[in-house]
């Protein structure tokens, strides 16, 4: 009787022990606090967490709609990752803040365009008009280059992809460039002849790049794409690449195609 209470109460042992390292395993589950955009790319985050989580990554996604913050969370710990910028972006922040951040998987690009209200077409823009651009400098840059790849201005040589707005040395027109936060140029639109606005902030606006951009980057060798960002000290943790997967899935680049039918592209 004793012996076999025993063997009971050890195989009851080993059992708790399993049932705890079970229980243990699944509180363990991986987890990644993932920083985004809201509108466009927390969509394409929403399709990723779906196919990270059935590889055994949960995917807390959070939204913000000011370019600043999510670099700033990442840096402070307050995210895992983030997935919202291209290069240069990444490029000017960290030069302007220090940040220890580094890219490991790219998601989409997005061809930046001009906008307008009240015109047909590019060449009705009139002299003096007011443009509104990005006031950050790696979108404010980028859309000068835009303007300047269609001969509305001239920009000094050896800037690249950051000039400025004090880098335009020929402005034929006479355009008042004004520099407007990003997620607002759609709203003063009405304000201005036109702007140019990264797709995102149109696509959240109700404007169409195929249809309503007056003029528009080039889809390949556009060096604007955007990816995942995380630490530096931390770009080698395992559960990363199981998130570069999940958004470089058919899965993404199949709600891409029909959710934005050329908008956003594949970027890896």
């Amino acid at each position: 009787m004793m012996a076999g209470t025993g063997s009971w109460l050890r195989r009851a042992g080993v059992a708790g022990v399993v049932l705890a390292l079970l229980a243990s395993g699944a509180s363990a589950a991986e987890r990644i606090k993932l920083g985004v955009m809201g509108g466009v790319e927390e969509e394409l985050a929403e399709v990723a967490r779906k196919v990270a989580a059935r590889n055994g990554l949960e995917l807390d996604v959070v939204t913000f709609s000011d370019y600043a913050i999510p670099n700033a969370a990442l840096e402070a710990g307050d995210l895992d990752a983030n997935a919202f910028q291209h290069k240069p972006y990444l490029d000017a922040q960290i030069k302007a803040r220090g940040y220890h951040i580094v890219p490991i998987g790219y998601t989409i690009v997005a061809p930046i365009g001009f906008y307008s209200r009240t015109l047909k077409g590019i060449g009705e823009l009139k002299e003096g008009a007011r443009v509104g651009i990005p006031n950050d400098p790696s979108n404010g840059g980028r859309a000068l280059n835009l303007l300047a790849a269609n001969g509305l201005l001239k920009l000094r040589d050896g800037k690249g992809l950051v000039p400025s707005v004090l880098d335009v040395v020929e402005n034929p027109k006479k355009l008042q460039i004004i520099e407007i936060e990003a997620a607002q140029l759609p709203r003063s639109l009405e304000d201005l002849a036109g702007a140019v606005i990264n797709t995102n902030y149109a696509v959240n606006s109700g404007l169409s790049p195929a249809k309503d951009a007056l003029i528009i980057e080039p889809r390949v060798g556009n060096p604007y794409g955007n990816f995942i960002a995380v630490r530096e000290k931390d770009k080698d943790r395992p559960s990363f690449k199981t998130l570069v997967a999940a958004y470089q899935s058919p899965e993404v680049k199949d709600f891409l195609e029909a959710r934005f039918k050329g908008a956003m592209l594949p970027a890896w």
